[in-house]
């Protein structure tokens, strides 16, 4: 590297600010668990899948966004990392519920 070189990239200018104030984090984390928004599961477990599907889809738009210059190359692999770790829970989860429930049917009354 030459002596006295100086990137002309402004940090600053190039991130992106969390919409949450690191100040109300807490809150919300508490606010969240002591006051649930709803008791009904079908539209707990609805909203869930909702979320799964937009993450499932958010590369495909991103990838598009890329290819006409709206969006940057490292938010479409982030969107891809994050839809992989969003499957694989739900992948998961899925089969944590069918190993359950099969358990429960093996129950003898």
């Amino acid at each position: 590297m030459s002596e006295g070189f100086t990137p002309k990239i402004n940090l600053n200018d190039r991130m992106e600010h969390s919409k949450i104030s690191s100040t109300r984090l807490g809150n919300i984390r508490t606010n969240s668990v002591e006051q649930p928004e709803t008791t009904d599961f079908k539209s707990v477990f609805s909203g869930l899948v909702e979320n799964l599907n937009r993450e499932l889809n958010a590369p495909d738009e991103l990838t598009k966004d890329a290819l006409n210059g709206k969006a940057d190359v490292h938010d479409v692999m982030t969107a891809i990392a994050k839809s992989e770790i969003q499957m694989n829970i739900a992948t998961t989860s899925i089969g944590k519920v069918l190993q359950t429930y099969e358990k429960i049917m093996q129950i003898q009354i």
